[in-house]
């Protein structure tokens, strides 16, 4: 008889205690966090939730399994590690000026029957060095081919690099890895092959780090490169188009790198040179039609030379006015003045006089007619005196 009355006794316990027991209550139980990402040297929250807390607390611990709090109180004397909030239903903590040691899977735990717990996977992203760019030694000569190397270390995970000439893109060699001696940081490096020419003399040479760590950030490292090369002139003439007579100066520009030393003039049919000098410049004081004729200059550095032609046409003097022919210009104009004005008078007498056309007839007619009365006037006294008479 004792036995099968023992036999529900058991059945019951092993669905009460069982993980499986009693299904509301275990879901109602069941803490959750999320997984975080933080940057070395960055602050992570840890969160921790549930819904059902059946008179118990929450604790998070450590990848080490040490545990960080027990409810809102601590229990690992790490000044980086504070309380955020603490209630029935949640335990939230921070972890500030996190390393690369802080990286793994932390744990939240509520000592329910059976106790139940949820893991946060911890990444901690190593930031990148700033690059550096080594193999440049000296000035590149025109054509030459230049190969630079960059490496940056402390990236996790493994950083990503690329090149530029300015704004160009450079296509360099695949970024190759290197695992760091923490064993938790790698070294990326990478290499670039390119020929100069003459316009990448002062050009900048830009190695970039490219991580998730940055946020966009830019972390470059600029080379500068000089490239020799040949000169190249151009002959300018000042003034542009000179006369007989005037002071000219033809100007040979040379442009190079280094810049031209020497500058040797000549005049095609003229023998020898006119002039090795320092100075880019050939002045004529005062030009004649003699002087006109093709000129070359020869601009010389360490890295060659280069020559450049400039006809010169002298063109005949300017005319110059004479004392007398400015004398008559003045008189003309006066008298072009005067002659302006009056016409200007006439045509406002005319205007005027169009106007005042009638008024002045009605007076003409009082006139006539005034003299008229007093000459009948005149008329009758003479008459009356006769035959008084």
């Amino acid at each position: 008889m004792g036995a099968p009355s023992a036999l529900p006794l058991l059945l019951l316990f092993a669905c009460c205690w069982a993980p499986g027991g009693a299904n509301l209550s275990q879901d109602d139980s069941q803490p959750w966090t999320s997984d975080e990402t933080v940057v070395a040297g960055g602050t992570v929250v840890l969160k921790c939730q549930v819904k059902d807390h059946e008179d118990s607390s929450l604790q998070w611990s450590n990848p080490a399994q040490q545990t960080l709090y027990f409810g809102e109180k601590r229990a690992l004397r790490d000044n980086r590690i504070q309380l955020v909030s603490s209630t029935p239903h949640e335990l939230s903590i921070s972890i500030s000026n996190v390393a690369l040691a802080d990286e793994g899977e932390y744990t939240c735990s509520i000592f329910t029957m059976p106790v139940r717990t949820a893991k946060s996977l911890v990444t901690v992203l190593g930031i990148p060095q700033k690059p550096i760019i080594t193999g440049y030694k000296s000035s590149l000569r025109e054509k030459e081919t230049a190969t630079l190397h960059c490496q940056s270390s402390g990236s996790k995970p493994a950083a990503q690099l690329t090149w530029r000439k300015g704004d160009q893109e450079l296509r360099g060699e695949p970024t190759r890895i290197q695992e760091d001696p923490n064993g938790k940081t790698f070294t990326v490096s990478s290499s670039v092959t390119f020929q100069v020419t003459r316009e990448d003399d002062g050009a900048n040479i830009v190695c970039s780090v490219n991580h998730e760590s940055l946020k966009g950030a830019d972390r470059s490292t600029s080379q500068r490169i000089e490239v020799l090369y040949t000169p190249t002139v151009m002959i300018r003439p000042d003034p542009p188009h000179p006369r007989e007579g005037q002071k000219l100066l033809l100007h040979c520009e040379g442009r190079g790198n280094p810049v031209p030393q020497q500058y040797l003039w000549e005049k095609e049919g003229s023998v020898p040179p006119l002039k090795m000098t320092q100075e880019s410049a050939l002045i004529f004081p005062f030009l004649n039609k003699s002087d006109s004729g093709t000129y070359g200059c020869t601009a010389t550095s360490n890295m060659g030379s280069y020559k450049a032609y400039f006809t010169l046409n002298v063109n005949d003097p300017s005319p110059v006015p004479s004392s007398s022919s400015t004398y008559h210009a003045i008189i003309g104009g006066i008298v072009a003045f005067i002659v302006f004005l009056l016409l200007i008078l006439l045509i406002f007498l005319g205007h005027y006089l169009i106007r005042h056309k009638g008024t002045y007839g009605c007076i003409r007619c009082k006139m006539s007619y005034t003299r008229e009365k007093m000459y009948t006037a005149i008329h009758v006294k003479e008459l009356d005196h006769q035959q008084i008479g």
